[in-house]
């Protein structure tokens, strides 16, 4: 699953029309290629804000699961340029499953493991991390931090605990979402101002 920048999806932009005709085709693309990438990182940093918060996920764990995709087809020099080729599209992509619990903080209590999936910490009856008895219980080089629920009354069967937190389907919706959209409609109608600038030696001061 993916949140994507598409030039021609975003509000706003008729007023820079009669500016778009002062460029050659290389221009208007770099210019627009240009605005759309700096705002897409503007966007994946309040993405990757929101997300840890509505997750309950360290940022470094964000970070390393989300992959960027970024607009491209023209380099400053436009000798380089390949006209109709390229994209304005900046997409936030994330791939994987149901997240292991073992990675919001588990904690193992005489009544079960305690952690906190999409913030929010709470008691996950009867499971466990570490073996032996109380109070002497001690890590299960087994079950590598994982946390457990036994189905029998038994050492087995076991069950590994997942969390219910599944990256690409947080980052579509919730306040992830809304953070993308608003840097986007905030931030990529001024910088595609201050890009075509650049380009047309001030056009628009």
């Amino acid at each position: 699953m993916s949140i994507s920048i598409r030039w021609e999806n975003v509000e706003g932009m008729r007023r820079l029309d009669n500016a778009m005709g002062l460029l050659s085709s290389h221009q208007k693309h770099l210019s627009l290629q240009r605005a759309v990438n700096h705002t897409g990182d503007k966007a994946r940093t309040q993405v990757i804000r929101a997300l840890s918060a509505q997750t309950g996920l360290k940022r470094k764990v964000i970070v390393k699961a989300i992959r960027i995709g970024r607009a491209w087809g023209a380099s400053s020099s436009e000798t380089s340029f390949v006209d109709g080729r390229g994209s304005l599209e900046y997409v936030l992509s994330a791939k994987g499953g149901d997240i292991s619990l073992k990675h919001f903080a588990a904690r193992e209590t005489l009544k079960g493991v305690t952690a906190a999936p999409f913030g929010k910490r709470k008691l996950f009856a009867r499971t466990f991390i570490k073996g032996g008895r109380f109070p002497n219980r001690v890590e299960a080089s087994g079950l590598n931090g994982h946390v457990y629920l036994r189905l029998g009354k038994g050492h087995g069967p076991l069950e590994l605990q997942d969390s219910g937190v599944i990256i690409p389907a947080e980052m579509i919706k919730g306040a992830t979402a809304d953070a993308f959209m608003r840097t986007v409609e905030a931030e990529l109608p001024k910088r595609a101002m201050h890009e075509i600038n650049r380009l047309t030696g001030g056009i628009f001061t």
